[in-house]
């Protein structure tokens, strides 16, 4: 019949057999397994698709309301970042205020989602959004308040947008800045409590809700380091604070402050930076500085009673035989060289009572001329950073070392004087300019230069110190758990042979199936220019010779040392503030090259695929290539300008 299959019946069976007896059997087979399964199937699907649906309909909306908004605030940080990345203090503001509106409208149709919370596996992705979003606008008040709180010094601070200290004159206009930099200091707090809160929001979001075989590598890793940079901001906010509420004392905002300024020359390069040569002691009162006195450091030296005898290294190397104030500086640690120094120059009866010791060397000199339309008059010579073909260097470096290295047959005053009315003179050209014109650089310079170790500070005020070591600008050795390196080179060959050397440094890593690692440092010397005539009877400047090079090596304590190659003594090994040591010399004639290398076994084992490593750069070196090497695979090459920590991995 038509609409009906043809039925087939099952061939004829013993009707004794239990299969003949049932009446199943004469069911079609196709017919039978869809007889009754199919309703109940249907039923349970259209349970869980009407759930479904039901969750769809309620969340689907917001959800994608939710997300368009969320693009759409994304798009509106990025403006911000742009903003302050170009130093825009102005547009950032309003930038500011834009992200927040659209964070509140995102956040407003975010919990519409909020029945995803109690659903397993999805509830944990809607508390990570919620936490993200709660940290944003944390951040957002965090930035705003910063952004307050500097905008009036936009000018000053070399930042686009209109700061309000134009008028009156230069002193007008620091005594200005000074004046109400201490009332804007106590928002430092405030800055302090949203950071916090950021990184206890940001801290509850976890980078193992993204497995990468799912998410891929990006979400995991990009949470994970949202997590870092959040709490080192706030670790370094919390510890600066001391710094920043101090700082109107240290300008003199109620009592004039002063400082002995040191000049260390990094062309003969020294533990600190470099050979102290000259001083300057200032005073600044409400922001204006008013220099004191300039001079050579030996004058102060001559004045110093009753020294002691040298350490072995000076008497060694250099054979200096009493330790003088100008050879104070061997502690690779800025902060305990300055402690010695102190204790030396307070038994000087030209000692005054000074706040503070900064240390500062040529890069700081060369980078502030060039700011200073890259040319300054002092002393009756004109100084430039233009390259100088006679030591191919900047010229003001080579004039410098002329009229102060180079020996002459009759008693020469203040050889170094020269320095002070340099430091003046760039002073005074600063000053007398509008804010918009060099302090925005110059301010920025300063920051530079502090963070890469050309400027370093030593504060009497501990709470101010301890800001200042929060910002890396105090020059100290670090405490650290992971890898640790520092290279710690001294010019002994009394020439100003760190203007030509070159220096590069492998850091090769030989990790062991079980963990141990084995690392070998190597140091490739070059000097490619020839040889000065250093014939004082001749009169002629002494700038290029051997360089003679006592150098220390800073590793990890308990390092266990295997081989070196390279030295010219036998090499020690001993325990410094807080690491092993590996002490020996190198020397290297011009034209040629030299290696030194170490091979030592670190005191811990790998755990994991990476390794936390600092590497701590030498006050007064100039950016000394790097390349880390693992188990014979270069990683990474770099320049060293400031200390760098990251994460090997194998």
């Amino acid at each position: 019949m038509s609409g009906f299959d043809k039925i087939e019946f099952a061939p004829k069976r013993n009707s004794s057999s239990k299969e003949a007896q049932s009446p199943d059997s004469f069911m079609p087979k196709r017919k039978r397994k869809t007889s009754k399964t199919p309703f109940k199937f249907n039923r349970k699907v259209a349970t869980i698709l009407g759930v479904i649906v039901g969750l769809l309909v309620l969340t689907g909306i917001p959800a994608f309301a939710t997300y368009q908004s969320g693009m759409k605030t994304y798009k509106q940080a990025k403006l911000v970042s742009a903003a302050l990345k170009n130093q825009n203090i102005e547009l950032a503001a309003d930038e500011i205020a834009k992200t927040k509106k659209s964070l509140e409208e995102t956040r407003k149709n975010f919990r519409y989602l909020i029945v995803y919370k109690f659903v397993p596996i999805a509830g944990w992705y809607y508390s990570d959004a919620e936490h993200l979003l709660n940290a944003s606008a944390e951040g957002l008040d965090g930035a705003t308040t910063v952004v307050d709180a500097i905008e009036p010094y936009a000018d000053v601070l070399g930042l686009k947008g209109q700061g309000t200290f134009a008028a009156g004159s230069a002193e007008d206009r620091i005594k200005t800045a000074v004046m109400t930099t201490g009332k804007i200091m106590p928002k430092i707090d405030d800055i302090a409590a949203s950071l916090t809160k950021v990184q206890k929001e940001v801290d509850q979001i976890k980078p193992w809700h993204y497995p990468s075989f799912i998410f891929g590598k990006n979400v995991n890793s990009q949470i994970t380091n949202l997590r870092l940079v959040t709490d080192q901001s706030a670790t370094f906010i919390n510890d600066a604070r001391p710094l920043v509420k101090a700082l109107p004392s240290l300008l003199g905002e109620s009592e004039e402050k002063k400082y002995l300024v040191l000049f260390q020359n990094d062309k003969e390069l020294r533990p600190t930076g470099g050979f102290i040569t000259g001083y300057s002691i200032f005073r600044i009162d409400k922001g204006v500085i008013h220099p004191d006195r300039n001079d050579d450091i030996y004058p102060l030296d001559n004045t110093i009673p009753n020294k002691k005898k040298a350490p072995a290294a000076l008497a060694n190397y250099l054979k200096v035989y009493q330790f003088n104030l100008r050879d104070s500086n061997l502690s690779p640690d800025y902060v305990d060289s300055m402690e010695t120094f102190r204790s030396m120059y307070e038994q000087s009866p030209m000692a005054e009572d000074v706040d503070g010791i900064i240390a500062i060397d040529t890069n700081v000199l060369v980078k502030t001329i060039k700011i200073l339309d890259d040319t300054i008059t002092a002393g009756g010579m004109t100084f430039t950073t233009e390259n100088d073909p006679r030591c191919d260097c900047p010229q003001v470096i080579f004039e410098l070392e002329n009229n102060i290295s180079r020996p002459v047959n009759y008693v020469k005053t203040d050889r170094k004087s020269i320095l002070g009315d340099l430091m003046n003179a760039l002073l005074v050209k600063a000053l007398s300019s509008s804010p918009k014109k060099y302090w925005g650089p110059l301010f920025q310079s300063i920051v530079t230069h502090s963070g890469e170790k050309h400027i370093m500070f030593y504060l009497y005020d501990k709470q101010a110190q301890k800001g200042i070591e929060s910002l890396n600008a105090a020059g100290r050795i670090k405490e650290f758990d992971g890898d640790y390196l520092h290279i710690n080179e001294t010019n002994f060959s009394g020439a100003k042979v760190n203007i030509f050397m070159q220096e590069q440094v492998d850091n090769s890593y030989d990790i062991k199936s079980d963990g141990t690692i084995e690392k070998t440092v190597t140091i490739n010397y070059k000097n490619p220019f020839p040889a000065s005539d250093c014939n004082l009877e001749r009169g002629n400047l002494c700038l290029n010779a051997e360089y003679k090079d006592w150098i220390r090596v800073y590793v990890p304590k308990g390092s266990e040392l295997i081989n070196s190659k390279g030295s010219s003594v036998k090499l020690q090994s001993y325990d410094e503030l807080g690491k092993t040591v590996f002490e020996g010399l190198v020397r290297v004639r011009p034209q040629g090259s030299a290696t030194y290398s170490l091979t030592y076994k670190l005191p811990f084992k790998m755990e994991g695929n990476t390794l936390p490593v600092l590497i701590q750069k030498q006050p007064g070196t100039n950016g000394f290539e790097y390349k880390n090497i693992v188990n014979g695979t270069t990683k990474e090459t770099f320049p060293l300008k400031t200390d760098k920590e990251f994460e090997l991995k194998k």
